[in-house]
């Protein structure tokens, strides 16, 4: 199996550095420091579940690589319309894309059945940018419940979980899911393979939708936004209308806002991945998080004022960033 990682970072690395423990042919693909430490003493792994060190071949330069069984994407979601130069050189006619985004995926009515099969989301493939970069067809879905970050360049710290659930558009349970997750969980991972991924998609969503925006706004940690009143309310309020959209959709999340929040809440001072752009002065991941849930509550007469209200400010405070 050759796999690329488009976006070695904290996430694409660890995934990597997994596959490559596992015998895969891997091949990260990062830029800078980053890529230069990778190089010289591959890439280094600390978690609690034994440290590690996995000498995969490392490139800024996606020709040097060639065709790929499976991308792994690891970029931004803002970033798949403008990366046409770097994957293309690693497709072939069967290469699949394993996009392991936040939000509400390009691909989320492709072969999705009912009366939305096929219909484009615009916040977050804007007149088609993301479709013609990223075929539907080569999408397999992914969602992350691991966190990682870099410690340096380099060198990847695993905080907490092994899960990257995957899944197919059309629900089939797929011979290239099968394969992948075969890999990951020979690298020590846990990769099920979901009938229908999109119910994943809105549990994690949930989190996303409300804690990321709000973290920004308020500079606040995961602990801090769960133990004051004001926010806390806020969240539930965002968490209970996104929810009210996934279920006009036919998707059922299972886990209770109350149990939700107090997961959030163990995790302690965390700072979501929109606080840590944010201070970094990184692009915001907005339009997958909240922009494309307000549209998908037009398209399903589902009311969310408080949505649209928390995106109004966060949108703002994501113009003043990038000014």
């Amino acid at each position: 199996m050759k796999v690329a990682v488009l976006g070695a970072g904290a996430i694409g690395a660890y995934v990597g550095a997994a596959l490559h423990r596992a015998g895969a042919d891997v091949h990260l693909i990062a830029r800078g420091p980053h890529l230069t430490a990778m190089r010289h003493h591959g890439v280094q792994v600390l978690s609690p579940r034994g440290d590690f060190t996995a000498h995969a071949h490392a490139t800024d330069d996606p020709t040097d690589i060639g065709p790929v069984d499976y991308v792994f994407l690891g970029l931004k979601a803002n970033s798949y319309a403008a990366c046409g130069p770097l994957i293309e050189p690693l497709l072939h006619d069967t290469t699949a894309v394993i996009a392991a985004q936040n939000g509400i995926p390009w691909w989320y009515f492709h072969q999705h059945g009912g009366p939305h099969d096929g219909l484009p989301i615009e916040s977050v493939d804007p007149a088609g940018a993301v479709s013609a970069v990223l075929a539907p067809q080569r999408a397999i879905g992914c969602v992350v419940y691991a966190a990682t970050e870099l410690e340096g360049p380099g060198v990847v710290r695993h905080l907490e979980g092994t899960r990257f659930s995957i899944g197919e558009p059309d629900r089939s349970i797929s011979a290239r899911c099968l394969a992948f997750s075969e890999a990951m969980q020979a690298g020590g991972l846990k990769c099920p393979v979901e009938p229908d991924l999109r119910n994943d998609i809105w549990l994690k969503l949930l989190g996303n939708i409300s804690f990321n925006p709000i973290s920004a706004l308020a500079r606040a940690t995961m602990r801090q936004m769960c133990l004051h009143g004001g926010t806390r309310k806020v969240i539930e309020t965002m968490m209970t209308e996104t929810l009210a959209v996934a279920e006009a959709l036919g998707c059922q999340v299972g886990v209770s806002i109350e149990r939700r929040l107090a997961g959030a809440e163990r995790v302690g001072d965390h700072r979501t991945s929109t606080l840590q752009d944010l201070e970094r002065g990184k692009p915001l991941e907005l339009d997958v998080l909240l922009a494309a849930v307000i549209e998908l509550a037009e398209i399903t007469g589902v009311q969310v004022p408080t949505l649209r209200t928390v995106h109004a400010l966060s949108d703002l405070l994501a113009h003043q960033a990038a000014a």
